[in-house]
């Protein structure tokens, strides 16, 4: 983008960003529904399939869009249309998504064991690979929107706000409409047509949200970069991936990446069955702790510009997944110690909420600042290799640990199988041994990765000066490409005027 389109573009005002954000509503719905949280249960305890083969079946779908979403960056990145780089992938998701993710929840009837995991593995790479379609573009529109170093992180905010009260709304509306546990419903988080009806309006709420949010978008896109019309050979374009990937900055939030993966996807794996077995609690109850992310996504989009300001994103980011990661093991090492409330009384149904809003809340503003640096990210390159490759960037960020979440959701699932933990358990019926066992292994497990992957994170080099020396070269760059192209043809004004 020349400096001449820059200054007639309009102020990114409140109204953008609201929308803007709303698109991510679609990810937090996936990013909640196709967490190991939800899946594990599902096909392991309703459909039926072994722990481990489920486990595989995420691990398997994550991998392949892990190793797919680059590709679609660097694709969105270069590709030339009417509608600019970005917008012609976000349309295009919107169908997919919403027929992919239907069809997930509602398998069809008469599979055997074999057909029942191959039709799992299809119907996850779909969803995910579809919604990546909408999710890498839309994001990579960020440090477009928002070139300033403090701004992109509010606009951020905005994107993680939608996204966290998505996920956690559909998540409550799953337990307590959907799978309620009543009378009426006495299989709760077992009944299959709960999933059913389930599947049909989430579908539907996500359609509308990425339509909305690249539709709400669209009149900017006469402001974006155009990506430059060249013929790259294959060996170019595989040397100015390898360049983009070899920036330090990214390294280290690729690696950070890489080990927090494995510890999100064993989390999200025994998440659910912690609370539903060492907790006791109803499906209903385990809504209340997540709409406690309703509360989480208001601070943390909040406070998340606010302490990225005072105290640098890397400073900043490193305290909150510090005190997020300690906050988050307590509940189950005290009930380990003895010092938790008994199950079934409302303190203990209170602390379980108020740990997860802190944690969320805290989590949530790490991952704003993080992602803010990844934005940051993108001019560093730009300066260094001439291309402007946010898609591929984002998408790089996301592929190591991406994989890793589909290793930790294995895991999770070969942790059950070692703890024999037993198939369609009803609830209060598995013995505490068995979770005690369970939590034995889990909790170092999670500090130790967690731990390491925050540590990586203090090699991260881009402050607040790098940034607007970045922004100064790349402003200059743009000026003398401008002064050249003028030199070279003295009546292009005249025409453009024309």
């Amino acid at each position: 983008m020349t400096s001449r389109a820059q200054a007639s573009e309009p102020k990114l005002g409140l109204p953008t960003m609201l929308s803007y954000g709303v698109g991510s509503v679609a990810f937090g719905i996936s990013v909640q529904s196709l967490s190991a949280a939800v899946l594990q249960l599902y096909f392991n305890q309703v459909i039926g399939l072994p722990a481990v083969w489920v486990g595989a079946a995420i691990m398997a779908s994550l991998v392949v869009d892990a190793v797919l979403d680059p590709l679609i960056g660097r694709w969105s990145d270069n590709f030339r249309s009417r509608l600019g780089r970005r917008h012609p992938f976000m349309y295009a998701a919107a169908g997919p998504t919403a027929f992919a993710f239907f069809f997930l929840w509602n398998p069809p009837h008469g599979l055997t064991t074999g057909g029942q995991f191959a039709f799992m593995i299809g119907m996850l790479i779909a969803v995910r690979l579809s919604v990546s379609l909408y999710e890498i573009p839309s994001t990579a529109l960020a440090p477009e929107l928002a070139p300033d170093y403090d701004r992109r992180t509010t606009l951020l905010a905005f994107r993680y706000f939608f996204g966290i009260i998505g996920g956690a709304a559909i998540t409550f509306l799953l337990y307590q409409v959907f799978l309620r546990q009543d009378e009426a419903n006495p299989l709760g988080v077992l009944n299959p047509e709960g999933y059913a009806r389930f599947g049909g309006f989430a579908a539907v709420v996500m359609f509308v949200c990425i339509l909305l949010s690249t539709a709400a978008t669209h009149g900017r896109i006469r402001h974006l970069h155009q990506a430059p019309a060249r013929d790259v050979p294959l060996r170019q374009a595989i040397a100015e991936i390898v360049a983009n990937f070899s920036n330090r900055s990214l390294l280290v939030l690729m690696l950070s990446g890489l080990v927090g993966g494995v510890s999100l996807g064993l989390t999200s794996g025994l998440s659910t069955y912690f609370y539903i077995h060492l907790w006791g609690l109803k499906s209903q109850q385990v809504s209340y702790i997540i709409a406690g992310g309703l509360i989480a996504s208001l601070l943390g989009v909040t406070l998340a510009p606010l302490m990225s300001r005072l105290m640098g994103k890397k400073r900043a980011m490193i305290l909150l997944f510090s005190i997020s990661l300690v906050a988050s093991l307590i509940p189950i090492g005290f009930r380990l110690l003895g010092w938790m409330p008994p199950n079934g009384t409302p303190l203990l149904l209170g602390l379980l909420i108020g740990d997860y809003v802190v944690t969320t809340t805290l989590g949530l503003m790490g991952f704003i600042i993080v992602t803010s640096m990844v934005a940051d990210v993108v001019e560093d390159n730009a300066v260094r290799t001439g291309q402007r490759s946010e898609g591929l960037l984002f998408a790089a960020n996301s592929l190591l640990s991406k994989c890793t979440t589909g290793v930790g959701a294995f895991t999770a699932g070969a942790l059950l199988s070692l703890v024999q933990f037993p198939a369609h358990a009803a609830p209060g019926s598995v013995d505490p041994d068995i979770m005690r066992h369970l939590a034995l292994i889990y909790l170092p497990a999670v500090a130790l990765l967690s731990g390491t992957s925050i540590a990586v994170l203090t090699l991260y080099r881009i402050d607040r000066a790098t940034h607007e020396r970045n922004l100064e070269r790349l402003r200059d760059a743009a000026a003398l490409a401008e002064l050249a192209e003028h030199e070279l043809d003295p009546h292009l004004e005249a025409r453009r005027t024309t």
